[in-house]
């Protein structure tokens, strides 16, 4: 029986990448004994021998030490070559693989920190991918908790050699912690919350100054960890005490929230496929003839409970990760705001539809016209415009809790949030987004209360725009929102399902 390393079903081919490297494997086998035979090798020879060892690790636990001190005797471009295959493997058959191969693929990965290998970032980073957001499953956690494990038991050579692995794990972390303290108690899950919180802790308390170059997303993630004693304690400091970071310079929260969050970090909460899934929506599939990949994709990554917390992550990543090209950016091409206001109506739980609204409008809140991106604002705006008429309940929806979060979100620096947001109104106009917002000012469906609202927030606009008015003495001048908006939490309002197919 020849040796396999995915589970496969019985109608279903064998993959490609698996055929190729159990072959490699068969053709080599005899050289793969000691003692090695050490030979100038070709370039394809090299990679086949490359391709052999990797199946003899995964298929041969019993032998993994001898195929690794193999390759450390024939290396010749620093791992490179041995890296890149694995997260091959990692991107596109990790969730094939049989659970001894998973095993395996650990051990190598630790054995590639050891030896600094070229690209173990790139292959750490393809397994914090493959954890899901919202999975429970006992073999989700276990992933989570061997890479958290990784993290701390390599923080010295990580904080050397790559610190900024460190950030990309701490983001992981955090938003997983949001997740994770949502379930009931168990011994593996207890465990697993506990190392994550030191691991994070850890990294803030001593390492902030790396922390600051997430940007203002790290914000929006420690928010919804303000019930845990360790990140209370953080907040409290975050607010009140900000020198204790240690970080000459830091005065203020505020100095983040004006840090722009770099893409890449929105790619660590989407899979591999579900990246490809969602970026096929988004540049081949045409406006109408959407509805049975957006019912394929439900099935795929939406048919778990719990699942529903990825939509956060999903719409972080189209806001600012997905920018398609004018080519793509066609009238009959499926729009990123579309497969938002999809996302949006498959909400069921109303903290994660808050979660996600804000993951919409989050760059709105700290928008700098020279230094983020309009193309991350411009989702929400089209969204709102374009779900008039018909879908007017989303518009309503989105457009109070925006006004919500203006008054809302950081009282003591609502000035910052208020212009923020004028400013990305005032861009979404000057890029010529949208040419008016009168549609929304003038709106008759919308109610009076938050039409004149808004429109305080365009005075302000108009005031940046011009730069003849101050903006402060406006955004002073703005009165506060009726008491019913105020006991109003942020999303809780959930709107009418809406059919945005």
């Amino acid at each position: 029986m020849a040796l396999k390393i995915t589970e496969r079903g019985i109608h279903e081919a064998e993959n490609p990448i698996e055929v190729s490297f159990r072959e490699a494997f068969e053709l080599l086998k005899p050289q793969l004994n000691p003692p090695f035979t050490l030979k100038v090798l070709t370039k394809e020879e090299y990679s086949n021998l490359n391709k052999a060892l990797i199946f003899g690790i995964f298929s041969q636990p019993n032998l993994a030490e001898v195929h690794i001190k193999h390759l450390h005797a024939i290396v010749i471009d620093g791992y490179d070559l041995f890296t890149c295959m694995l997260v091959k493997i990692v991107d596109e058959l990790y969730v094939k693989l049989v659970d001894s191969v998973k095993i395996q693929l650990i051990w190598v990965t630790k054995e590639m920190l050891n030896v600094l290998a070229i690209g173990f970032d790139k292959l750490m980073v393809a397994l914090l991918r493959q954890i899901v957001g919202g999975d429970f499953s006992e073999g989700n956690l276990w992933l989570c908790l061997e890479m958290v494990a990784l993290f701390l038991a390599n923080w010295d050579c990580l904080l050397e050699e790559e610190p900024l692995m460190l950030n990309k794990g701490l983001y992981v972390f955090l938003r997983l912690l949001a997740d994770h303290y949502g379930v009931p108690s168990n011994p593996m899950i207890d465990g697993l919350k506990r190392m994550e919180v030191v691991f994070c802790v850890r990294l803030l308390r001593e390492q902030f100054l790396l922390c600051l170059k997430i940007g203002r997303d790290l914000i929006r993630l420690l928010q919804d960890l303000v019930h845990i004693p360790e990140f209370k304690a953080i907040w409290r400091d975050l607010l009140l005490n900000p020198r204790h970071f240690g970080v000459d310079g830091f005065k203020d929260i505020s100095q983040i929230y004006h840090t722009k969050t770099p893409s890449s970090y929105f790619l660590l909460r989407v899979t591999p496929e579900m990246e490809t899934k969602l970026r096929f929506l988004l540049t081949h599939v045409k406006l109408g003839n959407q509805k049975r990949y957006q019912v394929w994709f439900a099935k795929k990554f939406l048919g778990v409970p719990g699942s529903e917390v990825i939509l956060t992550d999903i719409v972080r990543f189209i806001c600012c990760s997905v920018h398609p090209s004018s080519e793509i950016m066609q009238p009959d091409i499926l729009p990123r705001w579309a497969v938002i206001g999809w996302l949006l109506t498959s909400c069921r739980k109303s903290y994660v539809q808050a979660n996600l609204k804000l993951a919409l409008f989050y760059d709105w809140l700290f928008y700098d016209e020279t230094t983020d991106n309009v193309m991350n604002i411009e989702p929400a705006i089209l969204l709102m415009v374009n779900s008039i008429p018909n879908y007017i309940e989303v518009t309503r929806t989105l457009l109070e809790f925006l006004l919500i979060v203006v008054d809302n979100y950081d009282i003591e620096r609502k000035e910052i949030v208020s212009r923020g947001v004028s400013t990305a109104l005032s861009t979404l106009v000057k890029r010529g987004v949208v040419s008016s917002l009168d549609v929304l000012t003038r709106c008759d469906m919308i109610a009076p209360v938050h039409r004149e609202m808004f429109g305080k927030l365009v005075l302000v606009m108009q005031g940046i725009h011009s730069q003849k008015i101050g903006s402060a003495s406006i955004i002073h001048d703005i009165s506060p929102p009726p008491s019913h908006l105020l006991s109003s939490s942020l999303g809780s309002q959930h709107p009418n399902r809406v059919n945005c197919n």
